[in-house]
């Protein structure tokens, strides 16, 4: 075990650390644009590509399902082929897949007035496969590059990078949106592309390599189980409650015994569920699931609330959460500090809290004419949440890992948490619709008009019960977290070889 003076000189970062660090946080903040920044391009989306509502949702939808499948596999190749390969893989997939998104409309017209929409869709398919190599392989190279008991900063500051490029998306989706046209907010990503890319293949190098498996069978049942789920729900918001998009719905979730069987036959699983015997693991991986299904999509329904509802523009309505990302993005890399000191369950537990009452507080006081102070006062409250429950939960994870599993352990965490967004979006778009007519939900959720009188009381009607239920996950997520245990992790020995004593375990 290392001596005090080892240990307070090993906290400071080495430059190379900080390098690596700096590409991570850019890859992180190109993927948290784009989940932000295309919401608010929908409008315009639509009307330029001549298309409907219900074939643009997908623009969004596609993006999530595809990194929600492809994160844990994409982890495991990073460990096959080597982690450092994949991340600047994912920036150039990712970068040459935002060019095409923002040239569909251009390379749509030669092909036909209708084939642009579809182009986008697919190109936002590749940009999701970028987006999910970066992801699945950068929770790796931090537990690669830095040691277990300060792997909580860098996520901290990992953490600072989602948070900042939340806000860009938010923003840049307002500004590129009226000012410049829909195609920016895709070409936006190319000088960040390629500075991240450069410095990704000057200091981010490859680990070593793993001789193990793809599960393909695993993925391609999970990818039919969550289509089946994500095609049902999204039909409910254009067609009602049919019986086929009903039975769509229910076939999803009969196949995930299907996947769970077979996943404890393959050898190298999609999901290991070997993972879920040790207790801090388990509760870490399905606090992350459950804090994306009961809050990720809450932001989301603010936004129409604000552009449907109260009429504000989509840079108005985005420029009232902006104090909520900034002080997320500032106290991540403390709170991360904090989680190497005092271990994950205290502050992951009370940032799920955190996001408890803010979402409580909407349940409450949300109406049509509801001060934009209280609005500003969630988002604090739920972004100092955010920084206090990511950065910590990460950190658990990858401290846990055994073995030098960190690929398939980062992959595994950011599934659990992008099927968690997924069906957030789900679960909202679903319910809300089910209590409004077609053409309410398409006003609110996409934004197109002011909305007024009956047709504000009957949205608020319906998003009432999003809330409620978006609450009783938050407190599944909460339990979760607290039953993790206790870690004593700035005792832990300094290593990152993924090993975890028997004087690690939770308490």
């Amino acid at each position: 075990m290392e001596s005090g003076s080892q240990m307070q000189t090993s906290a400071k970062m080495s430059g190379l650390q900080k390098r690596i660090l700096a590409v991570l946080m850019l890859g992180t903040m190109m993927s948290a644009v784009d989940t932000t920044i295309v919401l608010l391009a929908i409008p315009q989306i639509t009307n330029a590509l001549g298309t409907n509502l219900a074939t643009s949702i997908w623009v969004i939808i596609a993006y999530l399902l595809v990194i929600a499948i492809l994160t844990t596999q994409l982890g495991r190749v990073g460990d096959i082929f080597g982690r450092g390969k994949m991340f600047n893989l994912g920036f150039m997939v990712f970068t040459v897949g935002s060019i095409l998104c923002g040239a569909s409309g251009f390379i749509g017209g030669f092909l036909g007035i209708s084939a642009g929409i579809y182009l986008l869709i697919a190109f936002r398919v590749l940009q999701g496969i970028g987006g999910a190599m970066l992801q699945a392989n950068s929770g790796a190279i931090i537990a690669d590059t830095f040691e277990r008991h300060h792997r909580g900063k860098a996520f901290g500051y990992v953490a600072l990078g989602w948070n900042v490029g939340s806000m860009l998306g938010i923003v840049l989706g307002g500004v590129l949106t009226t000012f410049a046209g829909w195609p920016y907010i895709f070409y936006i990503n190319l000088p960040i592309g390629a500075v991240a890319l450069w410095y990704g293949l000057r200091y981010i190098k490859d680990n070593e390599h793993k001789n193990e498996q793809l599960d393909l069978k695993g993925m391609a049942v999970l990818s039919a189980m969550l289509m089946l789920i994500t095609l049902g729900g999204t039909e409910i918001v254009s067609q009602g409650a049919t019986s086929l998009n009903i039975a769509m719905i229910i076939i999803g979730f009969i196949m995930l015994p299907v996947f769970v069987i077979i996943e404890r036959r393959v050898k190298f699983p999609t999901v290991d569920f070997a993972v879920f015997k040790n207790r801090i693991l388990a509760a870490s991986m399905l606090a992350a699931l459950f804090q994306g299904l009961g809050y990720l999509a809450v932001v989301f329904i603010v936004i129409m609330y604000l552009q449907g509802v109260r009429g504000l523009t989509p840079l108005d309505a985005s420029l009232l959460l902006i104090p909520g990302y900034v002080l997320s993005g500032f106290t991540g890399p403390y709170m991360g500090r904090l989680s190497d000191k005092l271990g994950a369950r205290v502050l992951a537990t009370v940032g799920i809290l955190l996001m408890l009452a803010t979402v409580i507080l909407y349940v409450f006081f949300l109406t049509a004419n509801t001060s934009y102070y209280l609005i500003v006062l969630a988002t604090v409250i739920s972004g100092i949440g955010a920084s206090m429950f990511f950065p910590a939960n990460s950190s658990a994870v990858m401290a846990n890992v055994q073995g030098n599993a960190f690929g398939s352990a980062s992959g595994l965490l950011r599934m659990m948490s992008n099927i968690g967004t997924l069906g957030s979006y789900i679960i909202t778009i679903t319910v809300a619709s089910l209590a409004v007519s077609s053409k309410v939900a398409f006003s609110v959720f996409i934004g197109t008009s002011d909305l007024s009188g009956n047709i504000s009381t009957e949205f608020l009607g319906g998003i009432q019960a999003v809330f409620i239920i978006s609450a009783m996950i938050l407190v599944i997520a909460a339990l979760l977290s607290v039953l993790r245990g206790k870690e004593q992790r700035h005792q832990w020995p300094n290593q990152a070889d993924g090993a975890t004593s028997s004087n690690h375990a939770a308490q």
